[in-house]
């Protein structure tokens, strides 16, 4: 029987170290240690795929909380069934609940996983909630929301005055250094582009074309009633 364990961040800019300690600490080496950064949003990770190949009938996985597994309940509940029905249990450091599925037959450890993975699942959907209506309040009280701005309001005046003096995206990253994400996502929108001829420059009431032509129509018009009535 071997003892393997699993840990798991979401991003490249998080660090395992807290998991990986915790680990060590229960005499796990770090050569056992399988590791991810990427979502739990998908079972298809490196490591875990690299762990699952590795494991056999009788090996314990170790992890420091459930929601390390998957951040769904069907995700996670598939994968510990999957396991057990491998003969490979799972047991957890961190949570509050314990279990550890190397009795297959406790109906008690059943339940703790499907708990815990409830739990996790349900604290997730609040944080995204939590997080959405910040936002909202946010942006409805005219503040900034999202990554904070890495270029100065002079600059993107500068980005915008190249723009509108017919400067391309390219050449405007080029002259500026400025990606062009950044650009797209802090330039000012362009000034709405006119629908009717009456937006465009020389086009007034009384011209020949299109805008000026009804109205001369309409003149015209006028002028035969005028003489009509005079008659």
């Amino acid at each position: 029987m071997a003892v393997l364990a699993y840990a798991r961040v979401s991003s490249e800019k998080q660090s395992l170290e807290r998991q990986i300690h915790a680990l060590t600490a229960e005499g796990i080496p770090t050569e056992r240690i399988y590791v991810d950064k990427k979502s739990g949003a998908t079972v298809d990770r490196p490591g875990l795929r690299k762990l699952l190949e590795y494991a056999r009938e009788g090996d314990v996985i170790v992890f420091h909380t459930l929601d390390r597994l998957g951040r769904t309940v069907r995700d996670t509940l598939n994968l510990i069934h999957d396991l057990t029905d491998r003969g490979i249990g799972v047991r957890n450091l961190a949570d509050p609940i314990k279990i550890d599925t190397t009795a297959p037959d406790d109906s008690m450890g059943q339940l703790a996983v499907l708990l815990l993975a409830m739990f996790a699942q349900m604290e997730r959907t609040y944080t995204a909630e939590r997080a959405a209506h910040a936002r909202a309040v946010a942006s409805a009280q005219g503040r900034r929301v999202g990554r904070p701005v890495l270029v100065s309001a002079k600059q993107i005046k500068y980005a915008a005055h190249l723009r509108d003096s017919g400067h391309t995206i390219a050449e405007i990253v080029e002259e500026t250094g400025i990606p062009r994400s950044t650009l797209y996502r802090h330039l000012p929108p362009r000034p709405a582009e006119p629908v009717t001829a009456a937006g465009t420059p020389g086009a007034t009431r009384g011209d020949d074309g299109a805008a000026g032509g009804a109205g001369g129509d309409r003149g015209h018009r006028a002028d035969n009633v005028e003489r009509a009535v005079a008659g």
